[in-house]
């Protein structure tokens, strides 16, 4: 009997698979952090003979070679896909064989070059598949977006995927599809449907992608409107082509003292932040940025601070467990150079004598109906109401970069949907020298809806 057990990474908005069948299993499309899974295959009897991969990824680093490591598997992957280090090519048609499960490559290009599906037959129905590993290119609700290879590739993948997914059309209505992509990644093009899995026969039915008059009107819709994509994604291809060090686990976070703190700071490390936006208001080390440590820290961490940079973190209590899913996040996106965490917080900073900044908050409601005479900037990623009237529209990916172009003269008040953006923004001003105040309760909706007469 062939079972497939559903691996969701919420925070990315991707999903891994482990297919068994007997005493055997693949892992197709694997996180880095997948350990704990590998264990409890090894305690249940179960080999993992492959890591098996639909393409090369642009979200976060693979798992593949940990996999490898830990247990032996065989990498396997799109024969086209330039790896640089040993793996099973599988082209059109190939096969691999899982304890009575055979899986069958279908190249199926379009959200890379090189992406390949893996149709999953039965023995006793070799001729129905029951399921196929679709990767970025069939989401549900949505198809993988086509300009991750760059911008003069756009169109020409845009046009392999329509072929692709008129391939997969063809399959039977009761084929089980199973996407690595889905609601809250941005390799999706147009927004993907929160389920993580769905049917060929629903698919039909109602994904616009499947359901365009013809290539011209799908490459035009496709092409049309796409959001940025994160800054991060352009390093993760070539990180997982030339292939990631095997870490082996999850590394320990090294504790630091103050002293090591102001030196990592003064040489250029980044001091990260994971306590609350009001905590971190009230008083923060200069310099650090503010990311509240839930299931989007590391993404919102990847949009201000550049690939590479040496990190210093400071924790929430307890500060083991948090440190232990810091450390997850940042390793998932290939943010590795973690120099470790400031032991017993912003309290042992203040007890050695070193100050603390501030600035002040605020609630959406005491800025509603006051906009005029404020400095007022809209940190969200896009206004698709047409922003603040008045505001500076300044999408917090940006303000990095864009720093020096705004004004100095006057308190700038940051905002955004919900307040998590809005106090990013607001550290990253508070560094600069600006002052600052930040709105961390409501956001945008609260200062567009109509102030009610008295």
């Amino acid at each position: 009997m062939t079972e497939i057990e559903i691996l969701t990474t919420a925070s990315l908005g991707d999903t891994s698979y482990l297919l068994v069948s007997g005493d055997e299993a693949a892992l197709v499309d694997p996180q880095r952090d997948s350990w704990e899974l590998m264990e409890s295959c090894t305690a249940r009897g179960v080999r993992i003979r492959y890591a098996l991969e639909t393409h090369v990824h642009n979200d976060y680093v693979s798992g593949a070679l940990e996999v490898r490591a830990a247990t032996g598997a065989t990498v396997a992957g799109p024969a086209r896909a330039p790896y640089a280090f040993d793996h099973l090519g599988l082209a059109e048609g190939d096969e691999i064989a899982v304890g009575d499960a055979t899986l069958r490559a279908m190249e199926t290009p379009g959200h890379t070059a090189e992406h390949t599906s893996y149709l999953v037959l039965d023995d006793s129905r070799p001729d129905r598949p029951a399921a196929v590993f679709t990767g970025g290119s069939l989401l549900v609700g949505a198809a993988g977006r086509t300009d991750l290879s760059g911008a003069g590739r756009t169109e020409e993948l845009a046009r392999a995927q329509y072929r692709s997914l008129r391939r997969l059309a063809l399959l039977p209505d009761s084929t089980r599809i199973l996407p690595t992509h889905g609601a809250g990644s941005s390799c999706s093009a147009g927004p993907a449907a929160a389920e993580r899995t769905t049917t060929l026969g629903a698919e039909r039915r109602t994904n616009p992608a499947l359901t365009a008059a013809d290539e011209e009107e799908f490459v035009r819709e496709r092409m049309a409107g796409l959001p940025p994509y994160p800054a991060y994604y352009h390093h993760m291809a070539p990180v997982n082509r030339s292939g990631p060090p095997v870490l082996g686990g999850l590394p320990p976070l090294r504790p630091l003292t103050p002293t090591a703190v102001e030196g990592l700071a003064g040489g250029g490390a980044q001091i990260v932040d994971g306590r609350d936006r009001a905590s971190f208001a009230a008083g923060h080390l200069p310099g650090s940025i503010c990311e509240e440590l839930d299931d989007r820290f590391a993404s919102l961490v990847a949009e201000v601070v550049p690939f590479g940079t040496r990190l210093v973190l400071v924790l929430p209590e307890p500060a083991a467990e948090a440190g232990r899913e810091a450390v997850r996040q940042l390793l998932r996106i290939g943010y590795d150079n973690i120099a470790g965490h400031l032991a017993g917080g912003v309290d042992a900073w203040a007890a050695a004598g070193r100050p603390l900044r501030s600035f002040r908050t605020a609630d959406a409601a005491e800025l509603a109906g006051r906009l005029a005479g404020r400095r007022v900037m809209d940190v969200r990623p896009e206004s698709p109401d047409g922003g603040i009237p008045g505001a500076l529209a300044v999408p917090l990916s940006e303000l990095p970069r864009r720093l020096g172009e705004l004004p100095r003269d006057r308190e700038i008040w940051t905002v955004c949907g919900s307040g998590r953006r809005a106090t990013i923004a607001a550290s990253l001003l508070d560094r600069a020298g600006i002052p600052v105040t930040a709105v961390i309760r409501g956001g945008a909706e609260d200062l567009l809806r109509p102030t009610p007469r008295p």
